[in-house]
């Protein structure tokens, strides 16, 4: 049988063909699931080099005549079928990749985007100040789960994001801050200066919850009059109050129950908490202070704010800040008439207040189930890894001791 030619004699191969009308070449195949589909090119060589493209496409399971699906259009696939995620994380994923890729990045064709773009993308976003490289990571995680589904689909054979996040770690020179525990002196000073000024006495019985208690920041800021046990002596932790700036394109409150069933506590008062629980109850009743707010449901919130409504976590942790700077002027001024070294307050934040305790309270205690039970922890590894950095110095003390105690030989 003789083969088809081409109008220049050459032999075409199956499946290829020339249209008369204009000379335009053709090559035709069938998917896995029968579906006749079909390229053109103006030459027999360019033809053929996107035949090969689609049959290495077809021998590795690719999905073929898919090249013009973009990361968006994969993202919007990831984003219908995401499930298993709490609202708040829900939330934060989809505002990540909305605000900050799909304008751009997320419109580029899924099968042409190399890993060296994903990483101009996350250098581009850290060098322009876009994004601190730790929010970029944020960014990551979104992304790589959208790359993953498209290789599971077949879009795609690997994913370009796989170890980029780590490069660009590298190229900025980036390392996870180790979270700090203030040291005693430096609790004892934070407090103190509080108690004693005036113009910062009233957050008190806030910042001794805080420290008395290792709860999280959405833990305290929700935290209603009724979980408070003041006979039985003990709070309850069973919701967090987060402040989103996600779907709805403005900030909000919401109420959520606790990531994880560790999160569902009880926590001991301390002496100093419950009197600084009745403290905050008679200040509010001196200044008319009334709760105002509600949020799904939730309201007779402890820790109010001058108008009557719960606290913004980053209200809180910049009020650490105007404190901590006072105080360091105030310590430095002290220090220097007292001819000695002043006791500095470091930068901190809510969360390094949580690890205070946490510090504590292993510094006292060593049953590590009750600490991991006391701070809500799910993994009984990041216990051990709180306890092993509260306890180092203690061990050292211990060694340092023992000098003519021991002998090796």
């Amino acid at each position: 049988m003789e083969r088809r030619k081409d109008n220049k004699g050459r032999v075409l191969k199956d499946g290829e063909s020339q249209r008369k009308s204009d000379g335009l070449y053709m090559y035709r195949w069938q998917t896995k699931t029968g579906d006749r589909k079909y390229i053109y090119d103006s030459s027999l060589e360019g033809l053929r080099e996107k035949e090969e493209v689609i049959k290495r496409d077809l021998r590795d399971g690719i999905k073929v005549g898919a090249s013009n699906v973009t990361l968006n259009d994969v993202y919007e696939m990831w984003k219908k079928d995401k499930r298993g995620l709490k609202q708040t994380t829900k939330g934060n994923y989809f505002y990540m990749y909305e605000h900050f890729a799909k304008e751009k990045f997320g419109k580029i064709k899924i099968q042409a985007i190399k890993k060296s773009d994903v990483r101009r993308f996350y250098n581009d976003l850290v060098d322009t100040d876009k994004m601190a490289i730790n929010t970029v990571e944020g960014l990551h995680t979104v992304l790589h789960q959208v790359f993953n589904l498209a290789v599971e689909d077949d879009y795609i054979r690997k994913n370009p994001s796989d170890g980029v996040m780590g490069d660009c770690k590298r190229v900025h020179n980036f390392q996870t801050p180790k979270r700090h525990a203030l040291t005693v002196a430096e609790q004892n000073a934070f407090i103190s200066y509080i108690r004693n000024t005036p113009k910062y006495r009233h957050w008190l019985p806030l910042f001794t919850f805080f420290l008395g208690t290792g709860a999280r920041v959405s833990e305290i800021v929700g935290l209603r009059w009724e979980d408070v046990h003041m006979e039985e002596n003990y709070v309850e932790i069973n919701h967090n109050t987060v402040y989103y700036q996600r779907e709805k394109g403005k900030c909000y409150f919401s109420v959520t129950t606790p990531k994880t069933e560790a999160g569902n506590r009880i926590i001991p008062l301390l002496p100093e908490v419950k009197e600084a629980l009745l403290e905050e109850r008679r200040h509010q009743k001196e200044v008319e202070l009334s709760c105002k707010a509600e949020i799904d449901g939730y309201t007779d919130f402890i820790f109010l704010n001058r108008y009557g409504m719960v606290h913004n976590p980053q209200t809180i942790n910049r009020t650490i800040k105007r404190i901590s700077k006072d105080y360091n002027e105030w310590e430095l001024d002290r220090a220097d008439k007292e001819s000695r070294e002043p006791v500095l307050l470091p930068p901190f934040s809510c969360h390094n207040l949580r690890h205070t305790f946490a510090t504590r309270y292993c510094e006292n205690e060593t049953n590590l189930k009750v600490i991991q039970e006391i701070l809500g922890h799910k993994d009984i590894a990041t216990t051990m890894d709180v306890y092993a950095e509260a306890t180092k110095d203690a061990k050292v003390k211990s060694f340092a001791g023992l000098e003519g105690k021991i002998t090796i030989s």
